[in-house]
């Protein structure tokens, strides 16, 4: 049953990667980094961005047509009007033409709209998914989910109108043209105050900038706020501590509120100055082309057509505040997202890495120093060697190094001095895909997927038939109680596999790892959340298993280390004592003092659950039902 070759699974469904991506020289600005993303959507963008000059143009004509209507038609005698029905075919015309012109550019805007959002979100999830775990050792989940979504709508929406609604601007000048062609002093009079709004404007952009850029990252505070709740709600409720996390996420709000009423009263002083300084304009109109037409210098439609395309020079000038809030926020936004994006993995492939394609399962830890801060090492000056197909299991007391140790082989880290060697390779030599497709690991918390359990059994190998899921099932202990639930392998658990009990989702997180065959298995206190019944019909089953894998038990149980052919005591990152259990036993009084702590531990464990069974079982609650120390009873959902 052990996997001796790998193969790089295959993409079922794949998806069209993004074509371009971000600028990487931090040198540029924030627009010219992410212009290679917008450029590769220049197609869609072009035929958005033609339809709407030419309904631009035509908006223009439509208006122009407007004033030959009132002057021939409408204000003439009526010995000397023309007929009305050319005018009004030529208008109808005209506004069927406008109107398809603006539905192609609405469609393609919003095409590309959306195609940019997509482009941006993998580009950044890809880059999260090559980060190591130093990088979310630091950073908060609240913090990443924001920057995926909103920080990236931001972007998108900025990237996606921006070039739409500065095009509107060439509609300023088009009616700018015309208006000068009706009458010069009147065009130079409602414009005047044109100058006074880019001021504004560009005061506007100053003060909103940091504002925006505050107003981001207090929403990624409350995301954090949010998700964390979420996910430790149990402990949460255990503590009763709503009222506290309540107070917590209105704190957050508070500040974002601070922040956003902030921008808001930068926008609210500037943005009525921005929109109603063109409208002394409609003033001047009015006075001025009044008395043109009572003098006979101008007619009743020059004055319609001024009016309209003094609207068209007006619209751009009230987007200006609208567009310049856009900008800044969008500005925020990319940084924001840039902090990822320029995060260098420290932990990536060699360009002569080359693949494990068959593993017997040889592993050495060679000098190996290693600390998650440079100043504080975890291991120091560690030499071990694990022939293969041998069991050994870690023990020390919590901190010594134990889970680090095992997280090293996989190379979820690397180390700062020495080597780990997987069948006489440097790990930092092999492709880490090939690693650990040699490599299973079952974490002490068992995270589950919102799936079913038979996909999250075959998480690792989705191609796997039910007889195989059903086989590593049987061989974890989870299929007595799988096939008790209602649809079976067919059941949907919760959100991180919180609708079964702790016992439970760790018997499906060591399927999942049996399923995949491994001939390294490495077990990280991975019975700890089973009581002492489930952990035995565990063991019986991993007994036969094991015997053809290396394997790497993090022991925290007596019994689990009765499963290892030889026991490594770990004191402050350094191996002390390595052996079979009776040698160590008789001849280290650390290991025997360190089995006593162990025993004590796990009686307390058993008092706590008989008491909490007793107070269920008097409350009735689950009754005679046996209960795992974590989660829900055994025996199904709650």
């Amino acid at each position: 049953m052990t996997a001796t070759t790998w193969a790089a699974p295959a993409l079922e469904g794949r998806y069209a990667p993004p074509r371009r991506g971000v600028d990487p020289d931090r040198s540029k600005g924030w627009l010219r980094r992410v212009l290679p993303v917008f450029a590769a959507h220049r197609t869609t963008m072009a035929i958005a961005l033609s339809a709407s000059f030419v309904g631009i143009v035509l908006r223009v004509m439509l208006t122009r047509w407007t004033g030959y209507a009132v002057n021939e038609a409408v204000a003439r005698p009526e010995a000397l009007r023309a007929p009305l029905s050319p005018y009004l075919t030529t208008l109808a015309a005209l506004a069927a033409a406008t109107f398809v012109s603006s539905l192609v550019a609405r469609y393609f805007v919003f095409r590309s709209a959306h195609a940019l959002e997509f482009d941006l979100r993998v580009l950044l999830y890809r880059h999260l998914a090559r980060l190591p775990f130093t990088f979310y050792d630091r950073l908060q989940t609240g913090q990443v989910v924001s920057r995926a979504n909103a920080d990236v709508r931001s972007l998108q929406m900025y990237l996606s109108f921006a070039p739409f609604l500065a095009l509107q601007f060439a509609s300023l000048f088009v009616a700018l043209y015309f208006m000068v062609r009706i009458d010069l002093v009147m065009t130079v009079a409602v414009v005047a105050t044109l100058p006074a709004v880019f001021v504004a404007s560009a005061r506007l952009r100053r003060a909103v900038f940091p504002l925006s850029w505050l107003v981001q990252a207090r929403m990624a505070d409350i995301a954090t706020i949010v998700d964390e709740n979420v996910q430790g709600v149990r402990v949460v409720k255990g503590f009763a501590a709503e009222r506290s996390q309540i107070h917590a996420l209105a704190a957050a709000g508070q500040r974002l509120l601070w922040a956003s009423v902030g921008a808001v009263r930068v926008r609210a002083r500037f943005g009525p100055l921005l929109e109603n300084l063109p409208r002394l304009g409609d003033a001047v109109i009015l006075l001025y082309g009044g008395l043109l037409v009572l003098d006979g210098r101008m007619g009743p439609g020059e004055i319609v057509v001024f009016m309209a395309y003094l609207t068209m020079v007006q619209g751009p000038f009230r987007m200006l505040g609208f567009l310049v809030t856009l900008h800044q926020r969008a500005a925020a936004s990319a940084q924001r997202i840039y902090e990822v994006l320029d995060e260098e993995p420290s932990l990536r492939d060699d360009p002569d890495a080359v693949d494990l394609v068959s593993c017997r399962g040889d592993i050495e830890l060679r000098g190996v120093r290693f600390g998650y801060s440079p100043d504080a090492p975890v291991l120091r000056d560690l030499d071990l060697v694990v022939p293969a197909r041998q069991t050994i299991a870690i023990v020390g007391r919590t901190g010594s190094g134990k889970s680090t140790l095992a997280q090293l082989v996989p190379r979820f880290y690397d180390v700062d001095e020495g080597a780990v060697l997987v069948d006489g390779h440097d790990v930092r030599t092999l492709t880490t895909a090939s690693l650990r497709g040699h490599v299973g690991i079952c974490f002490d918390e068992p995270f589950l997927f919102s799936a079913s359990i038979h996909d999250n059994i075959a998480y690792g190998r989705p191609d796997a038939t039910r007889e195989e899921v059903i086989a590593a099932a049987t061989a974890s202990g989870a299929h007595d109680f799988v096939i008790t639930l209602d649809q079976g392998y067919d059941t949907v658990v919760g959100e991180r596999g919180y609708t079964l009990s702790g016992g439970q989702r760790q018997r499906i997180a060591i399927a999942r790892v049996l399923l995949e065959s491994p001939a390294i298995l490495i077990l990280d206190d991975a019975t700890s959340a089973v009581d002492v019944n489930v952990e035995l019909r565990i063991h019986d089953a991993i007994r036969g298993l094991i015997r053809d894998r290396t394997t790497i038990i993090v022991a925290h149980r007596l019994s689990t280390i009765a499963l290892a052919d030889r026991v490594v005591l770990l004191e402050d990152g350094r191996i002390v004592a390595d052996g079979t259990h009776a040698d160590l036993l008789a001849s280290v009084p650390a290991y025997a003092e360190l089995l006593t702590h162990l025993a004590s531990e796990d009686e307390e464990k058993a008092e706590r659950v008989e008491a909490r069974a007793a107070a269920a079982a008097r409350d009735g609650g689950f009754g005679d039902a046996a209960v795992d120390p974590v989660g829900a009873p055994e025996g199904g959902l709650v």
